[in-house]
């Protein structure tokens, strides 16, 4: 089974959490085979925007929401 993992981005409602301000704003930085190479897309998608302090970017493990028993 493949792991992929999705990258994304946007602004948040509280920086603690989340919950996306604008669905239509989230930046999709990519689908990746591996935790290393999402690790390290997020890592730069969050060292951009360092200073905005309501902009999230998270690592989505896809393998587990398409196979979450597996």
């Amino acid at each position: 089974m493949s792991m992929m993992h999705l990258v994304m981005g946007g602004r948040v409602t509280d920086p603690q959490g989340v919950d996306f301000e604008d669905l239509s704003k989230i930046d999709l930085v990519g689908i990746f085979p591996d935790f290393a190479s999402a690790e390290n897309a997020w890592r730069g998608a969050a060292q951009r925007t360092v200073d905005d302090a309501a902009m999230k970017y998270v690592v989505v493990h896809l393998h587990r929401l398409i196979e979450p028993n597996g």
